[in-house]
């Protein structure tokens, strides 16, 4: 899968509300195993810059931002690019950061 940065990923304001911040064990596990920083994570994710999503899904992330429906941001983490999920509720209540296999 290709990076998609957005045409927002330059925002230098977040572009929506984190709410909770979660992590599920595997997501904690690898960002401890690879020392990533969990902010920089998130304010790439809230500032518009959505990893390694599709195109298609990257424009599904800029159309959410304006009607407030959920966003889906994919990092490849450590020597091995193990993916690292971070999912913004639609009600920007949480944010959740998975592994794919734990959704």
């Amino acid at each position: 899968m290709k990076t998609v940065a957005s045409p927002r990923a330059l925002s230098s304001v977040p572009l929506f509300r984190l709410g909770q911040i979660v992590g599920t064990p595997g997501s904690l596990a690898l960002l401890e195993q690879t020392r990533t920083d969990v902010v920089d994570l998130l304010m790439r994710h809230v500032k518009g810059d959505w990893g390694v999503v599709c195109a298609a899904d990257a424009r599904l992330n800029d159309q959410a931002v304006i009607d407030g429906t959920r966003v889906i941001s994919a990092y490849e983490l450590g020597n091995r690019r193990e993916k690292l999920w971070i999912i913004t509720d639609a009600d920007r209540q949480a944010t959740t950061l998975l592994l794919p296999d734990e959704y």
